[in-house]
């Protein structure tokens, strides 16, 4: 017990611990719906397309500001959700091959500017790239409090909109003679995600948020057909992968905090995917096995 309260009352470890723990149960609720509406690569083209903000956003500042930075992000991830309306709007090309050209579009522009970065004199430009993959160490209190005010806002949104997010996740047409928008309840997950993945840059990195978004949630898919379980088991998914991966990171020296998180994500997803009850291989593998048990003592009886 000692031990347990030693190691939580280190600075860098708590603010760590409380920022990925948020950041997951946030993220795992949010996840449900993009997950459910099959736009899992709306998380990936929005998380990929903030690195060029955070470069540009450094390039005119001159400053490694994490607010600055961000703000970066979430501009250029604003201007990416923006490219893929237009595409989507005035091309005949699907939301998926949107988010697909966004994403590689984005990316390529960013590590052009990080290489172009990097490449020059200026001191000032070491750990730029430590956006790339996260650095949960730098977390401090007052990036905590962001974290836990952008996934409270999550949440709340999340409750006041439940019954229009559920109805146009699961009956567009219906959703419509009811008279709920589809597009704007869209936009408003849209409007969700960015300051959801912007958040979790600096602690998992724009490559790797995108599987927090949805690991969590598809995890949670495989052991129920209700929504709101769903929901809250993404978040318990989200919010202990976290945990979990900090503690892991913290325990192992040279381990980087972001990728352990999405390591533990899709572990969750993985046994989830193997072992539930319904959908699961295992038990699909069974039930299939015992049917054709069953089937051959029938006909050595008949």
């Amino acid at each position: 017990m000692h031990a347990v309260i030693a190691f939580l009352s280190d600075y860098t470890v708590r603010n760590v611990l409380l920022g990925t723990l948020f950041l997951g149960i946030g993220s795992g609720v949010l996840g449900c719906f993009i997950v459910l509406r099959r736009q899992s690569l709306l998380g990936d083209a929005i998380s990929h397309a903030a690195l060029p903000g955070i470069v540009i956003a450094f390039l005119l500042t001159g400053t490694k500001t994490i607010g600055i930075l961000l703000t970066g992000g979430a501009i250029s991830s604003l201007i990416g959700t923006l490219c893929i309306t237009v595409l989507t709007r005035t091309t005949k090309i699907d939301k998926d091959g949107a988010h697909g050209i966004i994403l590689g579009v984005f990316l390529g522009l960013g590590f052009l500017l990080l290489t172009h970065v990097q490449k020059s004199p200026d001191a000032a430009k070491a750990g730029l790239d430590k956006f790339i993959f996260g650095q949960a160490a730098t977390i401090m209190h007052y990036d905590v409090v962001l974290i836990a005010c952008v996934e409270c806002l999550i949440l709340a949104c999340v409750f006041l909109f439940w019954k229009e997010l559920k109805i146009t996740t699961f009956d567009p047409t219906i959703a419509t003679v009811m008279g709920f928008s589809s597009k704007k309840i869209e936009m408003l997950i849209v409007a969700l995600v960015v300051p959801a993945i912007v958040a979790g840059i600096q602690s998992v990195g724009v490559i790797l948020m995108s599987v927090l978004l949805v690991a969590p949630a598809a995890a949670a898919r495989q052991w129920t057909h209700r929504l709101g379980v769903m929901c809250a088991l993404a978040a318990f998914f989200g919010g202990s992968s976290g945990v979990i991966g900090s503690v892991i990171s913290s325990c192992t020296a040279k381990l980087a905090t972001g990728p352990v998180i999405v390591l533990v994500s899709t572990s969750y997803a993985f046994l989830s995917l193997l072992f539930s009850p319904h959908r699961g291989i295992v038990q699909r593998a069974l039930c299939t096995a015992k049917h054709t048990h069953m089937k051959k003592a029938a006909e050595a009886f008949t």
